[in-house]
């Protein structure tokens, strides 16, 4: 798959993660009987994990290769803490956001090519 594809794919599924971890806790006020699973978060960790091992596997830039995985990890220790310790991080929003900036940095960097 190509890093554009994989860009794109990235973009949607970091975005979708911060639409999930911006919209949720307001969902969670309403009494309804939605609760809060972190398996949803670790689902997206695993697929930004994987387009992220992917995209960066032949990148040349050390930078943006940096901001990727830093995304990365900043989601992996929230994720992580949330699963050990029941405690919602705010540095998943920080990585969701690093994560969504890193995709769109290299998307442009390859359509112009």
């Amino acid at each position: 798959m190509k890093t554009k594809n994989l860009d794109v794919i990235g973009f949607w599924a970091a975005f979708l993660c911060l639409i999930h971890c911006l919209v949720f806790p307001l969902l969670v006020i309403i009494p309804i009987g939605i609760s809060h699973n972190p398996y949803i978060d670790l689902a997206f960790l695993l697929v930004g994990t994987v387009v992220v091992k992917r995209v960066t596997k032949n990148m040349e830039s050390k930078t943006l290769k940096m901001m990727f995985w830093t995304a990365i990890m900043l989601i992996g220790i929230s994720v992580l803490m949330d699963l050990l310790f029941h405690f919602h991080s705010p540095l998943i929003y920080i990585g969701a956001v690093l994560l969504i900036i890193a995709h769109i940095l290299n998307f442009r960097k390859h359509r112009h090519l």
